[in-house]
């Protein structure tokens, strides 16, 4: 059997949402928290390996809430993003307080992935078709270096009732391929057809398709992410304490450089998660029609 890696990056801080760690915020009807979610939908779609990566001080917590349950369905590694975790050479600045972005999360994983992997946020629901479309394309290229996936996400599916909302949308070929990200922020429902971004008036088609930081990769990924933190590392300007080293712009780099293809799957599935406080209510809400729908029993891991 292939093996198969789900990478969950919950190292993050969290600091718009407050106090406590919102990647074990209960939400389900039974206390499940999004990410009990994620890796249902994914061992289901056939991934039989799960690595957190999270930060050192939350490691027992997070065992005692979701890994113990999850090590006994399937194999539980974990990775540890540190901010001191630097290529030799480099030093973090004294006034630097968060790490340095998702890449720097996923190389977190260098020794401990051999096989093709999928990388997501703890804090978002990505449904059950993208777990299957990407697991199945990471089997049948599991020997294609350089090619990688992502899901597409219908903008419809992604925006908020609550506000604007900055998305990276997707151009593609006539193949199916990336061949860009736009970045597009405050983005608010126009009419059943059109989405407006508020910053400029642009107008986009609520069936265009936006990356939600799910990608589908192979292991010859992570030597591309290690030379690129170093070049990144390199070229932070004097007194940024802020730059990240993020999954998007790393992909938009290999496609505009010709050195990756990037199949875009589309997905229909409807994307939600936590990013305010004030989101919890309308996630809680989201999982309780879902159970009732059938689509997910309660409690989940009875």
């Amino acid at each position: 059997m292939q093996k198969v890696t789900l990478v969950i990056m919950a190292a993050g801080i969290g600091s718009r949402f407050g106090e406590g760690i919102k990647q074990l915020t209960s939400v389900g009807p039974s206390g499940e928290i999004i990410v009990d979610y994620s890796i249902h939908d994914a061992i289901e779609a056939g991934f039989n390996k799960i690595i957190f990566v999270i930060r050192k001080d939350i490691h027992k917590t997070f065992e005692e809430i979701i890994g113990h349950r999850i090590s006994k369905k399937c194999q539980v590694e974990y990775a540890f993003q540190e901010l001191e975790d630097l290529p030799r050479g480099f030093s973090v600045p004294s006034d630097r307080i968060k790490p340095w972005g998702t890449g720097q999360a996923v190389l977190a994983c260098k020794d401990l992935i051999h096989e093709p992997f999928a990388v997501i946020n703890a804090d978002d629901y990505y449904g059950k078709e993208a777990f299957v479309r990407v697991h199945d394309f990471l089997v049948e290229h599991a020997n294609d270096k350089f090619h990688y996936c992502m899901p597409g996400f219908i903008l419809k599916n992604t925006l908020s009732e609550q506000g604007g909302v900055s998305r990276g949308i997707c151009q593609v070929d006539k193949n199916g391929n990336l061949t860009e990200i736009i970045e597009t922020h405050n983005i608010v429902k126009k009419d059943k057809d059109i989405a407006v971004s508020e910053d400029d008036g642009h107008e986009i088609s609520m069936k265009a398709l936006s990356s939600m930081n799910m990608w589908g990769v192979t292991p010859d990924y992570l030597g591309i992410l290690e030379k690129g933190f170093t070049k990144f590392l390199k070229n932070i300007p004097d007194g940024d304490i802020k730059a990240e080293y993020l999954l998007p712009v790393i992909m938009g780099e290999l496609i505009a450089k010709k050195k990756a293809t990037i199949s875009v799957l589309k997905t229909h599935d409807k994307w939600f998660g936590i990013t305010y406080a004030a989101d919890k209510e309308k996630v809680i809400s989201e999982f309780a029609k879902l159970v009732k729908k059938g689509v997910y029993e309660t409690p989940l891991n009875a």
